[in-house]
């Protein structure tokens, strides 16, 4: 398996405030009624363009519902060179209970 580090959400949020980049693996309908603010959702069709635009230097946290699926997804993009890539413990359903106040929700009004 490859070299990937698991990571809480408080480590998580530190490293996000320092410029890491966050991809949901989610399912479409599950991102967008609620993610991590700045992710970008990620599925086979989206996956080859980000990898190719990505800085693969760029620290990488990869989030799904709990943290099982995404150290499948973590060890895949070492696999492709990422250096520094973190399997989100918890996933966005422990994300969403220790900070609210960094969920994007679509807007109720629009």
């Amino acid at each position: 398996m490859s070299e990937f580090e698991r990571i809480g959400p408080q480590p998580a949020r530190q490293l996000i405030g320092q410029g890491a980049a966050v991809v949901d693996i989610r399912d479409p309908q599950s991102f967008a009624a609620g993610h991590i603010g700045g992710a970008k959702h990620l599925d086979n069709n989206s996956l080859p363009a980000f990898v190719a635009a990505a800085d693969r230097e760029q620290p990488l946290i990869v989030c799904c519902y709990h943290g099982n699926s995404s150290q499948s997804a973590a060890a895949y993009f070492a696999d492709l060179g990422f250096a520094r890539v973190f399997s989100l413990d918890g996933g966005y359903e422990l994300w969403s209970h220790q900070f609210p106040d960094n969920i994007s929700r679509p807007d109720p009004e629009a």
